[in-house]
């Protein structure tokens, strides 16, 4: 039975690995940068997203992962960003076949970025490609300053990181930030690092800068 697991896991990370492949090939003839992110529930990536679209001028569109209901993907909608909701209906990370799935319903030749907000958890999503150009790290003040500590699978694949919700950095005095940014410089020397607030824009305009290709 073991083996039989064993083989059923490998077989289905192949077919992702070749889905991912396809996605690439995909979002490349149509001249799309994807943009995974990936964080814990809670800690601002539909926020995040939602001030994009509401302060930075761009050609965006969401595939939003939940594990149930598209509340996140209205949330983007009324910001103005299309947004592609996907349920997983309980399975943790979204997979290749489900974004492929998500963006042929897109009109790919309109946009320039494709956002990918992943099911909320930092261990599922870290391993799967989507046919990502890079995954995106998203942490938060109120979840503690040990998440790149505890998580490294997701920050040694991640390209960028933000730490968000710094608004919050006088309610959690002892949270390091100079901690966290050393520690994912370890794992990641030419790691990218926004600190933000998406509640009052504290630090978003780097963001903004990296998406109008000055970054």
């Amino acid at each position: 039975m073991a083996k039989e697991k064993i083989d059923v896991e490998e077989s289905a990370r192949k077919r992702n690995v070749e889905a991912a492949d396809r996605n690439r090939e995909m979002f490349r003839r149509a001249g799309v940068t994807v943009l995974n992110l990936i964080g814990s529930p809670g800690c601002g990536k539909t926020s995040i997203l939602e001030y994009t679209a509401r302060e930075c001028e761009g050609r965006f569109a969401v595939v939003v992962g939940d594990v149930k209901t598209a509340l996140d993907a209205e949330r983007i909608e009324a910001s103005g960003i299309i947004a592609a909701p996907l349920e997983t209906g309980g399975t943790c990370h979204l997979t290749a076949e489900m974004v492929r799935g998500a963006a042929q319903e897109l009109d790919l030749d309109e946009i320039d970025y494709l956002f990918i907000e992943n099911v909320g958890n930092l261990v599922c999503p870290s391993t799967f490609d989507l046919g990502e150009d890079e995954k995106v790290a998203v942490v938060s003040l109120p979840e503690g300053d040990d998440k790149v500590r505890k998580y490294p699978s997701l920050f040694s694949r991640a390209g960028m990181t933000f730490i968000n919700k710094m608004d919050l950095l006088d309610a959690f005095p002892d949270y390091d930030v100079g901690r966290i940014k050393s520690d994912l410089r370890g794992l990641r020397s030419d790691m990218r690092i926004f600190q933000t607030s998406a509640k009052t824009g504290q630090g978003m305009g780097r963001w903004f800068e990296y998406l109008r290709g000055g970054g």
